[in-house]
């Protein structure tokens, strides 16, 4: 189910969701770990039926994976990229756990759209670090409020400690130097797969919408796990702290 108003016949959404799912592994060779930590901790913490909002869903690549492990889930998607969304509603069409909704996270009403008033996860991965800290803060504080007493946030994302620039350089270095090996075999960067995107019958119209929303790129703050950490707290998490991280990545949980 969708708000979106695309015609999505015509496509092979399962070829879609791998060649999206090969590009961000390009950038994120972890990327799958993160992935099964945070299910684990959903189970973990809130059980193996639980109502999760995908927020920032894109494609849909977490509610995917939440309904795999976990059939009797239900998770909402909600999203303002149409491309994207075009791609996660055809490939969850006629799948009564899934609801996918268009919203801005930068509009204060953005929760009025929202099928639920709470949840007992909030989900998200490889999205927020678009927002600078000020608006990604008052975002915290709206999460909190969408999710239940005992449940959980779990944000996905570059965090950068910048009180160790060897190291950060070092890691960088390293991991491009094998991007560019990997591009060299035939790996899609993200202009690529966008490039491909927007020759496509049926999302070239999404795409060319989703390029005047956003742009080329929007790069907001990177701030380290500690200010993710303090934040949440002070929005009204009990308790917040990494719970996986990789070189370059880390999956910060907190519990309401």
């Amino acid at each position: 189910m969708t708000d979106a108003q695309t015609t999505t016949t015509g496509a092979d959404w399962r070829a879609w969701q791998e060649s999206w799912d090969r590009q961000q592994e390009w950038y994120m060779p972890d990327r799958e770990d993160r992935f099964r930590i945070m299910l684990d901790m959903v189970e973990a913490l809130v059980g193996t039926a639980p109502r999760i909002l995908d927020l920032a869903c894109g494609t849909g690549t977490i509610t995917a994976r939440l309904l795999a492990r976990f059939p009797a889930a239900v998770s909402v998607g909600v999203d303002l990229d149409p491309a994207l969304l075009t791609i996660a509603e055809g490939t969850f069409a006629g799948d009564e756990r899934a609801t996918f909704v268009t919203a801005d996270l930068k509009d204060p009403d953005w929760r009025t759209k929202l099928p639920y008033d709470a949840y007992d996860a909030v989900l998200t991965a490889t999205a927020l670090h678009w927002l600078h800290s000020e608006p990604l803060a008052a975002l915290y504080g709206q999460i909190a409020e969408l999710v239940r007493d005992g449940g959980v946030f779990m944000n996905a994302d570059h965090m950068i400690d910048d009180s160790t620039p060897r190291i950060n350089a070092a890691e960088r270095a390293q991991r491009h130097l094998r991007m560019d090996q990997a591009k060299e075999a035939g790996a899609l960067d993200w202009a690529q797969w966008w490039q491909l995107a927007a020759q496509d019958p049926v999302l070239a119209g999404p795409t060319a919408r989703r390029f005047e929303i956003y742009g080329e790129h929007a790069d907001g703050d990177v701030p380290p796990p500690a200010w993710h950490a303090r934040v949440l707290r002070e929005k009204g998490f009990a308790e917040a702290r990494p719970v996986w991280c990789s070189p370059s990545d880390t999956l910060l949980l907190a519990v309401r």
